[in-house]
């Protein structure tokens, strides 16, 4: 894999110690006694692949901007701010696309191959997952790889309506700065003033990104099914989440009332610190690799 020989993009991950050996030993204990691992990530199993993460002290979006990502009510409300976040998001999606997995996702995906992972659930909306190859995984938040109608629930793959995008817009410039977890970019009102949002091909409805934004709530069908995953583990290990989200959260209270334990690799607090069986403060890419 030309990925997992590629050296880590460390911009946007919190410093921290290598693993210790005792952690590593821990870790591997762990997963050796795991006949059906659950795993959850979150935006610190991405940030190695060069994706900033929301929460993370001094390098994620918070810390570093006063940028906060689109509410849902004032997506579907506004025009502006459909034309705002469109615009921002077709800056970003060449580079946002084109990352790619590291070497966490590929250990994760050759752990489901080897029959050790039951199941995968992300948090993450950037498609890494899918990339590297995993099939046993649920997107809780959705993908920004994926677009439908609001109206008529009409899909299309987000790189055929950038195409769309750039033949409605074809002198329309604007150069970014900084990229966000969900592919977004910083520009200005001015910038945006003048960009062009296609509706629907089928019906002229509401584009949007299959994805949960803030402010919408997760699919109880989806939340279900989750729960069902859950139920048939016998484990469960997060990686790169500090579970700050309910939507996430909600699952760990689940491990935690069916007595399953529980494993955090992740650097800085967790909202399950004081509930789990283990919790590590590594680098996803550099501490999975170690665990056979």
């Amino acid at each position: 894999h030309s990925v997992s020989r590629a050296s880590p993009n460390l911009t946007f991950v919190p410093a921290c110690l290598p693993p210790d050996p005792v952690e590593v030993e821990e870790l591997q204990r762990f997963v050796s006694n795991s006949k059906r691992l659950f795993v959850m990530t979150g935006a610190g199993i991405s940030t190695e692949s060069g994706i900033p993460d929301y929460r993370s002290e001094g390098v994620g979006l918070y810390a570093r901007t006063d940028r906060r990502p689109v509410q849902h009510a004032e997506f579907v409300r506004s025009a502006s701010a459909r034309q705002r976040y469109w615009a921002r998001n077709f800056v970003g999606w060449p580079q946002f696309s084109s990352h790619q997995p590291n070497k966490a996702h590929l250990v994760l995906r050759d752990w489901e191959r080897l029959g050790k992972l039951h199941w995968l659930v992300t948090q993450n909306v950037d498609a890494l997952h899918t990339k590297a190859g995993s099939q046993r995984l649920t997107e809780l938040h959705g993908c920004t790889h994926r677009v439908f109608c609001l109206a008529c629930g009409d899909q299309l793959l987000r790189s055929e309506l950038q195409e769309h995008f750039e033949a409605l817009n074809p002198t329309w410039k604007a150069e970014a700065f900084g990229v966000a977890p969900d592919g977004d970019v910083f520009l200005t009102d001015e910038q945006v003033r003048n960009f062009q949002v296609p509706a629907c091909r089928k019906c002229g409805g509401i584009l949007k990104p299959d994805v949960t934004f803030f402010g919408d709530t997760v699919s109880q069908e989806k939340v279900t099914f989750v729960h069902q995953r859950l139920a048939e583990s016998d484990s469960m290990l997060v990686a790169g989440s500090s579970m700050q989200v309910y939507s996430g959260y909600r699952f760990a209270l689940a491990a935690r009332e069916k007595k399953l334990p529980i494993a955090i690799l992740n650097i800085g607090p967790t909202r399950l610190d004081h509930f789990a069986s283990l919790k590590l403060n590594s680098r996803c890419g550099e501490l999975l690799p170690l665990i056979v």
